[in-house]
């Protein structure tokens, strides 16, 4: 049996895009002369739809879209992931705050088509609701296995978390015995989940004693970054396909070939592609062509124009070196390197005169001294950034990393300013992890020698450095992870890092938050990225 892969990128709500990616998809299957297309959970509406599923019409169109889809079965049988109505129950109707007021009873399910028509499908049971999903909010769950019949063959399908559980669908399913597992996903990435995946792949293949597809959205949607990496294993564990990471197409798995390699362990280019595709995706979905850069001679800003470069293209990425009282010659070298290495227009256009200017007003009710002086340099240089933005109808890409963001080590208004931030979710070690592998795979150096080893400093007062003002990188990123990966204690972070980092950390991490609520978004590549996970309240007592 041929089944052929339909790894897509849709975009949420764009029925008539993402009906034709089918299309096309159904066309190559034809071609390649597979017995059955499989494509990802939600693929004809894209994911997470998130509130559009509330908005009255919205349903109503994809259901519009999903029957030509189904007419498209006629050619290719398939399977694919969609909404599918639900059992009304009762809720609350009265408060209009209420999420339970809404048009409609959804499942989350995958469908099988075949003939023109709908065969049947499966609900997804369980609703994850935890991280930067919320489907409770949006769905029913499944209750029971299905297992429908293809051509004489048992099929049985599930939906991206029941894939996760030891107990429920796939495990029922195995226990009355299939052909064939199909599992379709809408999986986002972070570092080391694509082994998590295969692992289990291989147990649910081995439990059911039947060959596994899993089939995974690839593609970029807000702060989601989706890899691919759709796979088919055998019971014995091996592979009979591996699809490429971050690369959409159509790939066929050959259920009666022989097995092919295992899959690459994952690596540093695994995080650079996810970056630049999450990069790509934004812009190309929201048909915004050019960005805008703050290159400040330091590593950050320099990883962040050299992944905008990829994504964009050099040509549509105009990097800004914006000086002040205290801006070294290094920085400007630095600077000047960097946009000569990448192939960027650079423009240096000095904030000195927009800060005597603010500072001569302010002079009549306050001195602008200090934090004051040193929050106006930064606010000058995002309004500059924000002013060549549209002027060019371009996005700001903001250059924070994760450590400063979770000190507060920035400026509101300032240095957040932005439509994106790339690199929100790298410690300040993976920033010049990643600087010294964009140096390797270009094989030459893209960003200087000088710029990575010169110390970091954000050079709003004389001889600023960052370590004056935060714990080491050395000793902070290891903190910082410790505290959102493992939820650490104040009393663990104590025991490894000393009391005084942990209380100033805790701090400065509690003390910031309102901050956070006004960044742009950023991009997830860690289990715990801020964004749609990070869910934490600006205002409490609780100092541990």
């Amino acid at each position: 049996m041929r089944i052929a892969i339909g790894q897509i990128n849709p975009k949420v709500g764009d029925f008539a895009g993402n009906l034709k990616k089918i299309r096309e998809a159904v066309r190559k299957a034809r071609e390649d002369n597979a017995d059955l297309l499989v494509f990802p959970e939600l693929a004809l509406i894209g994911y997470p739809p998130r509130d559009l599923l509330l908005r009255r019409g919205f349903v109503e169109a994809a259901d519009a879209a999903f029957q030509e889809v189904v007419k498209e079965s006629e050619a290719m049988p398939m399977v694919i992931g969609h909404i599918a109505s639900a059992p009304v129950i009762p809720g609350n109707e009265v408060d209009p705050s209420s999420f339970r007021w809404r048009p409609h009873t959804l499942y989350n399910a995958a469908f099988l088509l075949a003939h023109g028509a709908i065969l049947g499908f499966q609900a997804k049971k369980r609703l994850p609701s935890f991280d930067v999903f919320e489907e409770e909010r949006y769905f029913l769950a499944g209750e029971s296995a299905e297992i429908l019949d293809f051509f004489g063959l048992k099929l049985g399908l599930s939906v991206c978390e029941d894939f996760w559980y030891t107990d429920g669908i796939l495990s029922d399913q195995a226990k009355v015995g299939v052909d064939l597992l199909i599992n379709v996903s809408a999986s986002p990435f972070f570092r080391g989940k694509a082994k998590l995946r295969y692992e289990l792949g291989k147990g649910w293949a081995a439990k059911a004693n039947a060959p596994l597809i899993y089939v995974n959205l690839v593609g970029a949607q807000d702060e989601l970054v989706f890899d691919g990496r759709s796979f088919a294993v055998r019971p014995d564990g091996q592979f009979l396909a591996v699809c490429p990471a971050f690369v959409e197409g159509v790939f066929l798995v050959d259920l009666g070939a022989p097995p092919v390699p295992p899959p690459k362990k994952e690596d540093i280019e695994d995080l650079y592609q996810a970056l630049v595709l999450g990069i790509h995706d934004y812009f190309e979905k929201n048909g915004v062509r050019k960005a805008v850069v703050g290159l400040s001679g330091g590593v950050d800003s320099a990883v962040v124009a050299a992944l905008a470069a990829a994504a964009l293209g050099p040509t549509n990425v105009l990097a800004a070196f914006l000086p002040g009282p205290y801006t070294s010659p290094l920085s400007r070298e630095g600077a000047k390197r960097v946009a000569e290495n990448l192939g960027l227009a650079l423009v240096e256009l000095s904030i000195e005169p927009a800060l005597e200017a603010l500072k001569k007003t302010l002079a009549k009710t306050i001195e602008a001294r200090g934090l004051v002086e040193e929050n106006l340099q930064a606010r000058i240089r995002g309004v500059i950034l924000m002013a060549l933005a549209n002027a060019l109808g371009a996005l700001v890409l903001c250059p924070g990393n994760k450590a400063e963001i979770s000190m507060g080590y920035n400026t509101l208004y300032g240095d957040t300013v932005g439509a994106l931030a790339p690199i929100g979710d790298l410690l300040k070690e993976e920033v010049y992890a990643l600087a010294r592998h964009l140096n390797e795979r270009a094989k030459r150096p893209l960003i200087p020698e000088e710029v990575l080893t010169r110390p970091p400093s954000a050079e709003l007062r004389p001889n600023q450095r960052d370590e004056d003002d935060l714990p080491p990188y050395a000793i902070l990123d290891p903190c910082l992870r410790a505290l959102f990966e493992e939820n650490a204690a104040f009393q663990e972070l104590a025991e490894k890092f000393g009391e005084k980092t942990a209380e100033e950390v805790l701090r400065r991490l509690y003390r910031s938050e309102y901050k956070r609520r006004q960044l742009p978004i950023v991009l997830k590549v860690s289990p715990k990225a801020f964004g749609l996970g990070w869910r934490f309240p600006i205002t409490h007592g609780f100092s541990g």
